[in-house]
């Protein structure tokens, strides 16, 4: 790629020291658990994403070496070296120790950028045990090392030219350290969910992602950006139109030009999946565009069916909710100077976007619906559908409202729950089987842990609507005994707990149930697996008894593993637990419920575009998709009894 020669050291402003990040590395990767170490590689990608905005890189590598290090590398324009005029140390230096230090600060390097806080990739370098960069630009190939975030006191040096045939470049290679990180492991489908969302957003540019621990390999590329993006997320679902809706515009503010593009397609599905981004980053709680998206698009779909004479049917006009069920689309916005709320980045607020999306979707959607009258008839027959059952379900609620198990403040009669109200306090475990549930409420701590059994399978609400899941027993119950009201009701500072573990037996049945619980959570109560509100139980498999000793095993390998190497072959006794059910309350406690003992799964979602897509393969009607996945991801699937 070229060069330019205005980025250099000069470019680089510092606003404040390197301190802290160490001592409290949640505040800058939101957690030390798996979802902060793969924040580490983000942030390193992040730079290598905003060379390619600028027009100066369009390959990107992602290596998961052996040795437990990740390696990124582009083909960008090398991160300065020259000396940086007020700290008399190369720049790369000063990018890699100080806080604040980076190129993004003003417009001249970067137009658009997605690492606007600074912060990235000192941060990896303070919260790794060691990392070297490899630079080629300015006729050489530099390198730089850094122990514990201090640059190591020989590390600076010129390796050698460059060669006439080689490309600028940065190659960032670094090592997590294992004392601030719970888990140093990266999980393959986490990065591989990341990487393939920015080449989606960033047409032209390949990303590859290697793992040598995993021995696999994928390349992601799409020149048709977000359209693709869409048609990715709608494979397992039946579109409702062939072609999906494309526009791009551009407004002006007074930081620059904003970039739109939008992309959707009607699905015939009753879940609807709409994803915003702004600067590549998943704004998660949505924003100014999300706004702007969504009350232009209830107008359009409005003015267009009302001028054609289509909502005989219905009394009124059609709601958001109405248009946007079964609806995918994909926002992207690129602004020169975003303001987000927090390091986190989940939520846009520069206000001029509302506008320029509103005014994008309003010219560009009713264009599109003017020239394509068959496909416009197709969504609003969707939306007027949707407008019918939800007038039914209210009507019906209405008539239940005083018998509503919703309405009451009676707790479900199942629920046997704790002492405390202090929802920091309060554990709810939802227990499969009355079995398992006389079991969880005999041998759990009555003080802070409440249970609710739940009888067989949940209704698969990914299948059906709001007003036909609300019939369904256990989850009302599920929904009283949470306390967070459903749907717009929904208030998650109302919730009586702030654990809530699914604990389902470790097999198929089990793991059926855990997925019908979250497809329910994720479609209707999604803000509590945000807020990391939601666990999963992990029971042992086998319990084996040695010299006076218990040892609890999750796997067939695990046990074997505790029965050679801690009881020498010769056991005194293996137990094996077909079920929770089959456990006394004793034993139940002691490997699942005990806080001291048991081990915990927190169910978050990094990428809700990936969890989208997983939930509509897993659960919806098409078949094919899902047995592609099983296929291809059986070999994943840990503690699973079959």
């Amino acid at each position: 790629m070229s060069q330019d020669p205005e980025y250099g050291a000069g470019q680089i402003q510092v606003l404040e020291g390197l301190e802290a990040v160490r001592k409290r590395p949640a505040m800058y990767v939101g957690s030390v658990e798996a979802r902060g170490l793969h924040h580490l590689v983000y942030e390193v990608v992040d730079n290598a994403i905003d060379e390619a905005l600028a027009g100066y890189c369009d390959t990107i590598e992602v290596t998961v070496n052996g040795d437990g290090s990740v390696t990124v590398a582009d083909d960008g324009r090398g991160i300065p070296v020259d000396p940086h005029e007020e700290y008399d140390r190369p720049a790369v230096e000063v990018i890699m120790t100080v806080l604040h230090a980076g190129g993004k600060f003003d417009n001249k390097s970067y137009q658009v950028s997605g690492g606007l806080h600074g912060v990235g990739v000192s941060v990896v370098n303070a919260l790794s045990k060691r990392l070297e960069v490899r630079i080629k630009r300015d006729g050489a190939v530099w390198r730089h090392s850094f122990d514990h975030g201090e640059p190591e006191p020989e590390g600076f040096e010129r390796v050698r030219d460059l060669r006439p045939d080689e490309e600028t470049g940065t190659e960032v290679r670094f090592w997590p350290d294992d004392d601030i990180f719970e888990t140093t492991e990266f999980a393959y489908t986490t990065l591989e969910s990341r990487l393939r969302e920015l080449a989606f957003l960033n047409p032209g540019v390949a990303i590859t992602l290697r793992s040598e621990p995993d021995d696999r390999e994928s390349t992601f590329e799409y020149e048709g950006g977000i359209r693709e993006f869409v048609e990715y997320l709608n494979e397992t679902r039946d579109v409702l139109h062939d072609d999906v809706v494309y526009f791009e515009e551009e407004g002006e503010t007074g930081d620059g030009p904003v970039h739109v593009e939008i992309a959707m397609q009607a699905t015939d599905g009753v879940q609807g999946s709409i994803h915003a981004f702004a600067n590549n980053i998943n704004t998660r709680e949505g924003g100014t565009h999300l706004t702007g998206f969504k009350t232009a698009l209830t107008r359009v779909i409005n003015d267009y069916a009302t001028s054609n004479d289509l909502l005989s049917e219905i009394d009124g006009t059609l709601k958001g909710e109405d248009i946007r069920e079964g609806l995918t689309a994909v926002i992207s916005v690129k602004h020169p100077d975003p303001q987000f709320e927090g390091q986190t980045k989940t939520k846009l607020g520069n206000s001029e976007v509302r506008g320029i999306v509103e005014s994008a979707v309003h010219e560009d959607l009713g264009t599109y619906l003017e020239e394509h009258p068959d496909t416009a008839e197709t969504i609003v027959s969707k939306a007027v559908e949707a407008a019918k059952a939800r007038m039914a379900a209210k009507k019906a609620e209405e008539l239940t409202r005083r018998k509503s198990a919703l309405e009451t403040t009676s707790l479900p009669g199942k629920l046997a729950d704790c002492q405390t109200r202090d929802p920091d306090e309060a554990e709810l475990f939802i227990v499969e089987g009355d079995s398992a549930g006389g079991s969880a409420k005999q041998g759990r701590a009555p003080e802070y842990q409440a249970v609710l059994p739940l009888r067989g399978k949940i209704l698969n609400v990914e299948k059906h609507r709001l007003d036909r899941i609300l019939e369904n027993d256990q989850i009302r119950n599920l929904i009283t005994a949470i306390g967070t009201g459903i749907g717009e009701e929904f208030d998650i500072s109302e919730s009586r707990y702030k654990k809530i573990i699914m604990m389902t037996d470790a097999d198929v049945d089990g793991a059926h149930i855990r997925t019908l619980l979250l497809t329910f959570l994720y479609r209707h109560m999604r803000p509590l697996l945000e807020a990391g509100y939601v666990y999963a139980a992990q029971p042992p498999l086998y319990r084996i008894r040695y010299n006076g000793e218990t040892h609890d095993a999750m796997t067939e390998e695990e046990r074997e593993r505790i029965v050679e190497e801690v009881c020498g072959g010769s056991p005194d006794q293996v137990q094996r637990f077909k079920g929770l059910g089959e456990m006394n309350p004793e034993q139940l406690w002691d490997t699942t419920m005990d806080p001291d003992e048991r081990i915990l799964k927190r169910i978050t979602i990094e990428d809700a575009a990936a969890a989208d897509r997983m939930f509509s393969v897993l659960m919806g009607d098409a078949v094919e998709p899902r047995k592609q996945f099983i296929k291809e991801h059986s070999g994943d699937a840990d503690w699973v009894d079959i």
